[in-house]
């Protein structure tokens, strides 16, 4: 075979490997999503899987048990570097050894520290062939949450919103159900399952009792956060019921705690040493959230962006005209005063779901 055919081989089944670690899309965190094959000497497919929940066996290890003795001098493909620590599970890098594969096909460098390079390294010094960079664009952009959060140290935000075609998000007198339709409705709760965690402000919980769940479409429901400065909250909201989910209160240093105890001791309570979109999701990263989905109102999606918190837009445009000078608009003054300022969007997808547009965007790079 050519250098070209070969190049042609290890991308097509890249491609497989990305289907197969875009399986578990929303339940791995804090991992990544990995998938990996098993090619044996003649490249013929003998062994493929999947990470599928964190503790769970890594996509190298599930490939490797499915080919069995048809691995030794095989290739493995996997979109991100194998990892060479012990965590929940044993190192790959040591399951690969003794597969006694000949060469590993890797698309990214893991961003993790523990890993960065090391899992390269100690392959290439067993003699092993390691060829990197291959669907290196689109192995990151699956990976996109998991890689902002090992970088920055918070979570990859998505802020969702629905709106009519003349940009209202709901008339003068505040009604909003329903701007989008059934289809649309169910495809948030599509969103909701890939997220690690979905995020009100308090005004949402007052205005609009959400439940905030797939409806049943995540394996484990997205974590419910409430971020609340006031902490003026009614106490028989929807939200507050954890036999569906889980929620979290949080709160910065200027909100009075004793009016939590007004509030059912369901939900856990987590302190900020600020106020800021920016902490919370520092915290959240820290709870091993690798994204997660802002369904807030104006005001806090306002700040949420001035702050970097907001890396991916999902807009769902209905086709109708709201008007009214004094109704809703999904954001408040980003404070521009010149479009050199303005925030430009690269556009990732554009479909239809029923009758409503949906357009999903990133801020930035990833």
């Amino acid at each position: 075979m050519t250098i070209k055919s070969i190049n042609q081989v290890w991308t097509s089944w890249m491609r497989r490997v990305l289907e197969l670690a875009s399986l578990a899309d929303g339940q791995t965190s804090p991992n990544p999503l990995v998938g990996a094959v098993i090619l044996d000497v003649n490249n013929q497919l003998v062994g493929e899987g999947f990470h599928s929940l964190a503790g769970e066996p890594h996509a190298e290890v599930e490939a490797l048990a499915q080919a069995g003795a048809l691995s030794k001098n095989g290739t493995l493909i996997v979109n991100l570097e194998p990892c060479c620590h012990q965590g929940k599970t044993p190192p790959c890098t040591e399951a690969i050894l003794k597969a006694g594969l000949s060469r590993v096909v890797i698309g990214i460098k893991d961003p993790d520290p523990r890993v960065s390079g090391k899992g390269i390294s100690l392959l290439k010094k067993a003699g092993i062939e390691v060829i990197t960079g291959v669907l290196e664009k689109e192995a990151s952009y699956l990976n996109r949450a998991f890689i902002f959060r090992n970088r920055t140290g918070r979570s990859w935000g998505v802020l969702k919103w629905a709106m009519s075609l003349d940009g209202r998000i709901g008339l003068p007198n505040g009604s909003s159900k329903w701007i989008s339709g059934e289809i649309s409705r169910n495809s948030v709760h599509c969103l909701r399952a890939k997220c690690d965690a979905v995020i009100v402000g308090g005004s949402t919980v007052r205005n609009d009792d959400p439940l905030l769940t797939s409806r049943g479409l995540a394996e484990t429901e997205p974590l419910r956060v409430v971020f609340s400065s006031s902490l003026d909250l009614p106490s028989n909201a929807k939200i507050w019921k954890t036999d569906l989910a889980k929620t979290l209160i949080c709160y910065g240093p200027e909100s009075n705690p004793e009016l939590l105890e007004n509030l059912p001791n369901g939900p856990k309570r987590l302190p900020l040493s600020k106020s800021t979109p920016k902490k919370l999701l520092e915290r959240l990263a820290e709870y091993g959230c690798n994204k997660v989905l802002w369904e807030c109102g104006p005001s806090l999606a306002t700040t949420a962006i001035n702050q970097n918190c907001v890396q991916e837009l999902v807009l769902f445009i209905a086709p109708k005209l709201l008007g009214g000078v004094s109704a809703m608009t999904p954001l408040c003054d980003l404070g521009f005063s010149s479009m050199e300022q303005v925030i430009k969007l690269s556009e990732i997808a554009s479909s239809r779901t029923g009758e409503d547009f949906v357009f999903k965007m990133v801020l930035g790079e990833y």
